[in-house]
């Protein structure tokens, strides 16, 4: 893959990694692995299309996206630094990570969103320069600060992550944010913001098996919700964690999550993994250890659905 601030193989990254860059590197992944299908689930708030990527042609389906909260872009050159080394390794019979990735693509179909919050990413990337369409609003939700460094939500202010119908009232409640902000406002109703109403619709087309959603950062995994899941999810949560060295934590007090609904409405393994640990945005010096961590969950996730 051409290089554009990740090298792909020799995993580095420098600088930050905005929406330009994540397209231009799409381009370049089905340019030379021309089995990765490239399509859109929808568009942002600002236009943005919001890509996703295919690979694999087996019957079981796992959904994995990644940078829902705009101050974690680090996880979406994450999930594509997998999808890269998985087609390489595929197309040359290597091994990855001790496993077979053909056999993944044989018997499981993995779908990604890289980056579900791309006008998010871009304003903690870029910040809001003066010509920004937004920028009178955003300067007043950050309480007049020009460093957007700590933003979560998506460019109207709404974090995404409390945009789901899966008990949004009480999570509205509980978070007791009462307008738009860097993080935890969740809108005036569930799925009001396209970001969130596409990664909802995409999900539901494609009716995947299992899904997972990164973040940062704990070294965590959650994968319960409300004693709604599935039985076999903690099995699951602890195959994941062992794979990484991660810990497979009960979450309560917690709903509205993609991972929430995904539990509540399909009653399948649902898991948010929290990638790293430090502050958000963790660093583009933690990029390599995060890939790793980013593949061991992946690899044990798809090995485990051929099975």
């Amino acid at each position: 893959m051409k290089e554009v601030g990740i090298r792909f193989g020799n995993t580095a990254l420098s600088g930050k990694y905005g929406y330009k860059r994540l397209m231009e590197d799409i381009g370049h992944l089905h340019e030379k692995y021309n089995f990765v299908k490239v399509g859109c689930i929808g568009k942002s708030v600002m236009g943005r299309t919001i890509p996703c990527l295919e690979l694999g042609e087996g019957k079981r389906k796992l959904a994995v996206n990644a940078a829902v909260h705009a101050n974690e872009w680090i996880t979406a050159p994450c999930v594509l630094h997998f999808l890269e080394h998985c087609a390489a390794a595929a197309t040359a019979g290597r091994s990855l990570h001790g496993h077979d990735p053909e056999r993944w693509l044989r018997h499981v179909t993995l779908s990604v969103v890289p980056m579900v919050n791309p006008d998010g990413v871009d304003l903690v990337v870029e910040e809001a320069s003066d010509s920004h369409p937004e920028r009178e609003n955003l300067l007043k939700w950050n309480q007049g600060n020009l460093d957007f460094s700590s933003w979560k939500a998506n460019i109207r202010g709404i974090d995404l992550n409390d945009q789901f119908p899966a008990y949004w009232e009480d999570e509205l409640q509980r978070r007791a944010v009462k307008g738009p902000g860097p993080r935890d406002y969740g809108g005036t109703e569930p799925l009001s913001e396209p970001e969130a109403r596409a990664l909802a619709d995409w999900t539901r087309r494609l009716l995947p098996d299992m899904v997972i959603s990164f973040h940062t950062q704990g070294r965590e995994i959650y994968w319960n919700y409300r004693d709604r899941e599935p039985t076999n999810s903690l099995m699951w949560a602890q195959r994941l964690a062992r794979a990484a060295n991660f810990r497979a934590v009960r979450l309560s007090g917690s709903d509205a999550g993609y991972k929430d609904w995904f539990i509540l409405e399909f009653g399948r393994p649902g898991f948010t993994v929290e990638l790293g640990e430090g502050v958000n945005p963790l660093p583009p010096s933690d990029f390599d250890s995060l890939c790793m961590e980013t593949g061991q969950v992946l690899s044990a996730a798809l090995s485990g659905l051929c099975c």
